[in-house]
């Protein structure tokens, strides 16, 4: 079974070496538009909104958008999903890597842009959509050893931006979640639509924390993958805090990082009533998951495998993008269904 839960280790590896991937492009300064100027697409000509020039730092990139961008491919799922909630189809010439199923509300308009591949694209792959701005979820989106570092997207007059969680930021909360859409409202010249979908994202987390106020804590074990060892989420993960808003308590709280690897002795001696099933491609089904645990004689007293107590979340609900609000919900429903009922 080991092999069905390696991906998460790639990932893991991923987080800890953003910080890398975004200082080999340390103080880079580009202008925005000049691939679509040059491909002649039509939009690089319309007006252009009041506030530009723009400039915003990422990772360690500086970039001035002297128009919002017109051609952009999104890599991982959430940026695209993010891009869609805030109405910017109209820009969107490609995505890659679907992690799961998407918001209902979005999937026909998630449909309608060409999918450029199932994992990261070539660089050769992104360059053909001819885009003027690539927008990466994860580190591996600019990986330097493919040949998708942000310098050689920089290099074919193509900008780029990286989810905030790569930016080698150990702690992420939700105040990530809403400057990230702040930040990508404002490239877009719709800051206006950026600051009406953050208020409608808090209010979500509000209704939600709202309804188990004043409820006892349920500890809670977040299930990423593994057999030997169980990779889970620590203390600086957004996934800490949105347990935390739905009225429980990460019992792996106390591991200083993202993501890590506990023993099974651990889970066992920390007792959670409920474990939180990340749910992504390539890591193993749910229902394999649940039976790998379900399986395990040394677990059978554990309270939330006795009483076969889960809430599953799709990856992209635990990351910075508009899926953490709703996974507060999902959450609070799992741990407080008296509560939400």
């Amino acid at each position: 079974m080991s092999q069905l839960f390696t991906p998460a280790r790639t990932r893991g590896f991923l987080r800890a070496t953003a910080a890398a991937v975004a200082l080999s492009s340390v103080l880079l300064t580009t202008n925005c538009g000049a691939a679509g100027e040059s491909g002649g697409d039509p939009k690089a000509t319309a007006a252009v909104p009041a506030g530009f020039p723009v400039t915003v730092d990422n990772c360690g990139v500086r970039t001035t958008y002297d128009r919002p961008p017109s051609r952009v491919v999104t890599i991982h799922q959430h940026p695209a999903e993010l891009m869609l909630a805030l109405g910017l189809k109209d820009r969107m010439v490609g995505t890659a890597f679907p992690d799961s199923a998407v918001l209902p509300e979005l999937k026909e308009d998630y449909e309608a842009v060409p999918e450029l591949a199932r994992k990261e694209p070539s660089f050769e792959k992104v360059l053909d959509a001819e885009p003027d701005f690539v927008y990466g979820g994860y580190g591996s989106a600019f990986a330097e050893k493919e040949g998708r570092s942000r310098t050689a997207f920089a290099d074919a007059g193509i900008d780029t931006y990286l989810n905030r969680e790569y930016c080698g930021k150990k702690k992420v909360t939700m105040e990530d979640t809403y400057d990230e859409v702040r930040t990508i409202g404002k490239i877009f010249g719709v800051a206006d639509r950026a600051d009406k979908l953050v208020t409608d994202l808090k209010s979500r987390v509000g209704r939600a924390a709202s309804k188990v106020e004043g409820e006892p804590d349920v500890p809670v074990f977040v299930y990423d993958s593994g057999d030997k060892a169980a990779f889970t989420a620590g203390g600086k993960s957004l996934g800490t805090e949105l347990i935390r808003l739905a009225g429980g308590e990460n019992v792996f709280a106390d591991l200083d990082d993202v993501f890590g690897d506990v023993s099974w002795e651990q889970v066992i001696e920390r007792r959670p009533e409920v474990i939180a099933v990340y749910d992504y491609a390539g890591a193993g089904s749910v229902e394999q998951k649940k039976r790998f645990l379900l399986s395990q004689p040394a677990l059978a007293d554990v309270p939330a495998v006795r009483n076969k107590r889960f809430v599953v979340l799709p990856l992209t609900a635990t990351l910075v993008g508009i899926r953490s609000a709703y996974a507060v919900d999902d959450l609070a429903r799992g741990l407080h269904p008296e509560s939400l009922r």
